[in-house]
């Protein structure tokens, strides 16, 4: 076994999304259990003043434990990791996560394209990219990589999106293997551990 091969039992559900998002998390978060196999890393477009407020938010409303996401920190499976505002969030090797502070991608730091590419290319098929609600195209470029390396892609139903945008260019552009409303997401990632 190589040192960098990836352990084929390791998942990561990666949910990106941006305007009305949170609603779509806040309808889906409080109803998952305890998560075995896999990690949860959310990007989600916030203002760069919002400190630490949307990861109190998922703490206080999630029964899963969310680990909070520093410079090269482990990710393991069992935590919802969340992106800090003003920082790219990068896939590394080893199974950690790195920060990057360079220039912002669709208008955005973090950007969903940039974390679904990043992981696309550790995770390959152990991977499911999630998109939500949304008021640009961002998110788009990432799925489809997530695709091209044997991942599975959801995309939330426009209908049920508070912003349906990203999720009907996410549509028009990509191939998703799903389209699902908030309740049938949160029923495919509870069958992960089942």
């Amino acid at each position: 076994m190589e040192k960098n091969q990836i352990n084929p039992d390791f998942k990561v559900v990666i949910i990106g999304g941006s305007a009305g998002s949170l609603n779509a998390l806040m309808q889906i978060l409080p109803q998952l259990s305890v998560i075995k196999s896999f990690a949860i890393v959310i990007v989600v477009h916030r203002k760069s003043t919002d400190e630490q407020t949307f990861e109190e938010l998922i703490e206080i409303k999630s029964p899963v434990k969310v680990k909070k996401v520093e410079d090269k920190v482990a990710l393991i499976p069992g935590f919802i990791y969340i992106a800090p505002s003003n920082y790219h969030l990068l896939f590394e090797k080893n199974h950690t996560l790195s920060l990057d502070t360079s220039e912002k991608v669709n208008y955005s730091r973090p950007s969903i394209d940039v974390s679904f590419e990043s992981a696309a290319e550790i995770y390959k098929e152990q991977l499911t990219g999630i998109l939500l609600s949304g008021s640009n195209s961002d998110g788009t470029e990432g799925l489809k990589a997530i695709k091209n390396q044997g991942g599975t892609i959801i995309v939330q139903n426009p209908d049920s999106a508070d912003m349906p945008f990203m999720p009907n260019h996410a549509i028009q552009n990509t191939v998703p293997d799903y389209v699902l409303n908030v309740q049938e997401i949160l029923k495919f990632i509870l069958s992960i551990d089942n």
